[in-house]
């Protein structure tokens, strides 16, 4: 019989750590579905996976995939072991296609040559055994942001998040019947990030996805799961179909709880005032009976929403926020800018883009006065106080402070009352306050953070990736604080709902030239044809 479906998860029990994540849970995704997992950090997105992986078990209900097809995998983080090169990563030469040949023989040994193991492992081998396979895999690597100079670089040269690609590349290669993606944008720049949502809209993989990333979800899914309640709810559309689905939801289902307590009540009270009258006792009996009848119906829990609070405003610096005249700037014999002359002016929100490794962080160090640069002069406007969001940012936090003192520590004017409400409205819990800053996790340091420059704000900001590690209600009240803003902002992000919302000029960096575009983001994407460009062209699956 054929099945619909890749994936089905029926009646899921799970807990962990002592805390039951699912029960009851149900999940399906079929064939060339795209869906999203959603679910504020610590939910169980990531057990989720694990249990679809195999790598770990339910402690009721099933998960089932269908035996003819094949599953890959992209964690949030990978890192290189051996000499392998980038393009040995995507072709599966660095120990995958070795990994497969073991497995198929050991089947074959057993006799085992129908089962599903053998089965996606000979279509896996197959697909990175295919006398094309390295032409896909540059093809792949090039739509990533690999250069064809950095194929054959060893892996462990690279950082973490080249390493990411080239294993993502890996995936696109062997084009699998279900693609689990753990967050596959956090290492990607703004341009290969729109290479890999255009190309998944043409790959006929099933899509099951973790992500932070409202309008990457919304160009892609036709679905979203989200964790609530121990539960897997289900929306139909994109992502921001789903939030309107669940406030529907949510007001529905409170609607039935408030006229299930009032019915409650008429009877609890029926039952108090008449039980001692022999004549309603019977009644009143009655009244308690059907109250013990009835499936109560749980008070549902409101939607998380972005929230806002008042940020103080910074004082009016001048016109010129920052000038940047004949600027040199080298890594040892690597040069990054040449003679670069840049104005920013008071009020601007800019938003630098460009492949990772162009110079947008370096530009902003050098804003921020950061790295000591060869020639030239940066200048600053009067009354100037600068802000620098780098993505070192735990190294800025004491770690014998708490979350209140680090709070407190920046602005004196701040009340103790008004610091516990910011912190609460960033998500810490009462309870969380009084931790010290060395036990955060990433997600928590980078919140914290954010709560520091918005409590007592420079006149120029500069953010350098501020929504890594932020869940989506996050990184929207952030861009509604930052919206309020009256500061001069200059910030660099691969998150296009941030970008789309707050930029109103981007500078594209490539190969030390700085290109200005004095409007939006959709207004640079018109401008610089770069989705018209030949590597645009390798989207089509």
């Amino acid at each position: 019989m054929y099945c619909a479906a890749v994936l089905t998860i029926r009646d899921l029990k799970k807990s962990h750590g002592g805390r039951l994540l699912f029960e009851s849970a149900d999940l399906q995704v079929n064939y060339g579905e795209r869906i999203a997992l959603t679910g504020p950090n610590g939910a169980g997105k990531s057990t989720l996976f694990s249990l679809i992986l195999k790598r770990d078990e339910p402690d009721g209900g099933t998960v089932q995939r269908d035996e003819w097809t094949t599953l890959g995998y992209l964690p949030q983080e990978a890192e290189a072991v051996g000499a392998e090169s980038a393009l040995d990563i995507a072709t599966g030469r660095a120990g995958e296609l070795e990994s497969l040949e073991k497995q198929l023989a050991a089947c074959e040994a057993a006799g085992d040559v129908s089962s599903a193991a053998y089965l996606e492992a000979h279509a896996k081998h197959e697909a990175l055994s295919n006398p094309h396979v390295e032409a896909r895999a540059k093809k792949m690597l090039t739509g990533l942001g690999y250069r064809e100079s950095d194929w054959n670089r060893p892996a462990k040269e690279l950082s973490g998040g080249w390493v990411m690609r080239a294993h993502l590349a890996r995936l696109l290669v062997m084009e699998p019947d279900l693609l689990l993606l753990d967050e596959p944008t956090n290492h990607l720049d703004l341009l290969s990030l729109l290479w890999l949502q255009q190309y998944l809209k043409n790959c006929p993989s099933a899509l099951l996805l973790i992500s932070h990333d409202l309008e990457f979800m919304d160009a892609l899914i036709d679905g979203v799961y989200e964790i609530s309640n121990r539960k897997l709810v289900r929306y139909a559309g994109n992502y921001s179909a789903a939030i309107e689905q669940r406030e529907r939801n949510y007001e529905t289902q409170l609607a039935a709880w408030k006229n299930q307590q009032k019915e409650i009540t008429a009877l609890q009270e029926f039952a108090d005032r008449f039980r001692s009258v022999s004549s309603k006792a019977a009644q009143a009996q009655s009244k308690l009976k059907q109250i013990e009848r009835m499936e109560k119906i749980e008070r549902p829990e409101p939607p998380k929403k972005p929230f806002r609070f008042r940020i103080p405003q910074p004082e009016r610096g001048g016109q010129r926020a920052a000038l940047l005249e004949g600027v040199d700037m080298s890594y040892g014999n690597t040069a990054v800018y040449r003679g670069l002359d840049l104005l920013i002016e008071r009020g601007e929100r800019v938003a630098l883009v460009g492949p990772n490794g162009a110079g947008k962080s370096t530009l902003l160090k050098i804003l921020a006065g950061a790295v000591e640069f060869q020639k030239g002069k940066c200048t600053y406007g009067s009354n100037s106080k600068i802000g620098y969001f780098s993505q070192h940012r735990a190294a800025t936090l004491d770690p014998a402070n708490s979350l209140l003192d680090e709070i407190l520590g920046s602005n004196g004017t701040l009340r103790e009352d008004e610091a516990r409400s910011i912190l609460g409205s960033f998500l810490f819990k009462r309870d969380d306050i009084h931790k010290k800053t060395a036990v955060l996790s990433g997600g928590e340091k980078t919140r914290l953070n954010l709560v520091k420059f918005l409590v007592n704000p420079p006149n120029l900001l500069l953010m350098d990736e501020p929504t890594t590690h932020l869940d989506i209600v996050t990184v929207e009240s952030l861009v509604l604080a930052l919206e309020a803003y009256e500061g001069t902002l200059v910030f660099i992000s691969h998150d296009v709902h941030f970008i789309r919302n707050l930029a109103n000029r981007v500078l594209h960096i490539n190969g030390g030239q700085v290109a200005s575009y004095p409007g939006g983001y959709d207004y640079f994407l018109e401008k610089s044809g770069l989705l018209g460009s030949e590597r645009f062209a390798l989207t089509a699956a």
